[in-house]
């Protein structure tokens, strides 16, 4: 065991997991001096000011399980006795996040919008005059470097905003001062901006040739791209991998996502052979990609392989639908050893469907990907649809607990919200695509978790 120290060691610290966060854990116990976040060990250090508060917490969460976020951490004290860094050998000096300064380092966690120069401005200048702004890509994720004409402003600004979110549920920001005294910006463009030089030349456009192979090969050939997307793809493409993925994610990628796998065939097994086909298996599978084909296995009729876009779009098929429960079965998904499913009159060929979701607002898709949920999105919906319409063509498959219709851009759309997952992932399976007062519907998992 441990022998107590006013430093506790935090186990379990995920991205989203701020350091306003973990200070918020202990101030009722006594008053957190330091907290170091250890990103890339998803761990943390939190020094208190005296050991006996560091075993009031302790105590505490004994018999209490600490939550941040909804992510359970766990506790430990720490072989430190007292948190110092070096600038040079003997010479300690306070964290950076007790050195006000008038530039600040900003790490945006959760970020499922992409955040531009533009957005951060947007956040900080009513704060104070923002005269520079870097952003860039580090192991803990998506950062920026921020300088305020003022030291004053800066401080303001971190009080104002640690720990809020830029978007609803997501795009975090964890705030320190940097060490840096001033920012060199030689560029303005969606990346870096200097708001006292406007005179500044912005990059040149770069145009990438993603070949048929390449994971994101497919996701910027439409038209119709939010705008905001786009530099920051132009900006990872020339990576390529997994950075070219993260981009669409804003940065990060989701849990489980690697972004390097090049296999595009997967293979579906434990199927209820009299309730699935091939239309419902590209109604769940083309929720993560464009499907080019599927074949179900006459000598094995519950197992099935689906041919996706690329390797990218099937890894977050497989990340999303392993285990997933399917007519009663829990479906099996793994990659399979076949690189293509080869055309045959037994093979369904989707590769030039309508109906595949990924030819038109790809990198927006992509955003909205996640494992089946209670809650479906619908759209697609005939301008005179009730409420009564939709719960009637979706009930057959679950019990409906709420529904609601709504407009977006002048187009009526509506949520349901189904018992569990099973219900909500038969009735997309059976009813996505299908006929509503003569409108073909499209269903979609959603993200919320209330109508």
């Amino acid at each position: 065991m441990t022998e107590p120290s006013k430093v506790l060691h935090i186990r379990n610290v995920g991205p989203e997991v701020t350091e306003h966060d973990l200070l918020q854990l202990a101030q009722a116990f006594g008053v957190p001096q330091k907290v170091v976040m250890l990103r890339a060990k998803n761990q943390a250090l939190l020094q208190m000011q005296d050991v006996a508060s560091a075993i009031n917490v302790m105590q505490y969460y004994s018999n209490v399980q600490p939550s941040v976020r909804g992510r359970n951490v766990y506790m430990q004290f720490s072989s430190h006795q007292e948190l110092t860094t070096m600038d040079q050998p003997g010479q300690p000096r306070r964290l950076p996040s007790e050195q006000p300064n008038r530039i600040l380092l900003i790490t945006i966690h959760n970020p499922l919008y992409p955040i531009t120069v533009d957005v951060l401005h947007q956040v900080f200048s009513p704060h104070g005059f923002v005269e520079k702004i870097v952003t860039f890509q580090k192991s803990a994720g998506l950062q920026a470097l921020l300088q305020f004409q003022s030291q004053q402003s800066a401080m303001q600004a971190r009080n104002t905003l640690q720990g809020r979110n830029i978007y609803d549920g997501c795009c975090t920001l964890d705030i320190q001062f940097s060490n840096l005294q001033e920012l060199q910006v030689n560029l303005n463009n969606e990346r870096t901006r200097d708001y006292t030089n406007a005179n500044l030349p912005s990059e040149q456009s770069r145009q990438a040739n993603p070949g048929n192979n390449n994971i994101m090969g497919r996701l910027f050939q439409g038209k119709s791209l939010e705008a905001k997307v786009i530099p920051l793809y132009d900006w990872q493409v020339q990576m390529g991998g997994a950075s070219a993925a993260a981009a669409v994610f804003g940065g990060v990628l989701p849990p489980g996502i690697t972004g390097t796998n090049d296999r595009s065939t997967l293979l579906a097994s434990n199927l209820l052979p009299e309730k699935i086909d091939a239309q419902k298996l590209f109604n769940l599978f083309s929720n993560y990609g464009n499907i080019v084909r599927v074949k179900i296995l006459h000598n094995k009729p519950d197992h099935a392989l689906i041919q996706m876009g690329d390797g990218f779009q099937s890894e977050l098929a497989f990340n999303y639908l392993k285990g997933v429960t399917l007519f009663g079965k829990r479906m099996d998904v793994n990659f399979s050893k076949h690189a293509q499913i080869n055309p045959s009159p037994d093979t369904s060929d989707f590769s030039s469907s309508p109906l595949n979701r990924f030819n038109r607002n790809a990198a927006k898709n992509y955003r909205y990907c996640c494992a089946p949920t209670k809650m479906i999105h619908v759209s697609s919906l005939p301008a005179n649809i009730t409420k009564e319409d939709i719960v009637a063509h979706l009930s057959p498959h679950g019990n409906i607990i709420n529904a609601k219709i709504f407009e977006s851009n002048g187009k009526k759309q509506a949520l349901v919200l189904f018992e569990n997952e099973d219900q909500a992932t038969e009735a997309l399976v059976c009813k996505h695509a299908t006929q509503l007062q003569n409108s073909n519907i499209r269903l979609a998992f959603s993200k919320l978790a209330s109508v």
